[in-house]
């Protein structure tokens, strides 16, 4: 079984119920959920001039690889009705692979772990609240020294 490590995001609509049906849906199509991270409220990172974000962090096991999970993912955006507008936009969902096991993947599809980890305190924030300790492949430092190290300075706060 592989673990993967998934970002949720919204904040058009009901950004806590699209949270919720990505949530199920990646349960029926992509594996067991084995833990989730508490609701975080956030400022836009990005393009800042939008709503506010709800975020969430998922730990799956999966029989699926990286490819195959990137495609259940994208397919469930487009169920819950993502329109890919402009980078960093406001969504109704964003489901964002972080890691991957602890495999380095680079396809121009697919950069895992995710390449912005380190820079946004509202991945940091759940992600540490779930697996403080596991080691970014490619930096070497846990979740929780990546986010004593970050920069940001948007507000995230724990609903």
């Amino acid at each position: 079984m592989n673990l993967i490590y998934i970002l949720l995001g919204a904040n058009l609509g009901n950004p806590s119920e699209q949270l919720y049906s990505a949530k199920t849906l990646l349960s029926q199509k992509l594996g067991n959920l084995v833990i989730e991270s508490s609701l975080y409220e956030s400022q836009a990172w990005g393009v800042e001039d939008q709503p506010t974000f709800l975020n969430q962090v998922l730990l799956f096991e999966t029989s699926h690889d990286a490819q195959e999970s990137l495609l259940i993912c994208q397919e469930i955006e487009n169920e819950l009705g993502r329109v890919r507008k402009e980078k960093w936009g406001a969504r109704i969902i964003d489901i964002d692979i972080l890691y991957f096991n602890s495999e380095i993947i680079e396809t121009p599809q697919l950069t895992i772990p995710h390449p912005y980890i380190q820079d946004r305190k509202f991945t940091l924030h759940p992600l540490c609240e779930i697996a403080d300790s596991y080691k970014h492949p490619k930096l070497g430092l846990t979740n929780e020294e990546l986010l004593l190290n970050c920069i940001d300075n948007l507000v995230v706060t724990k609903i």
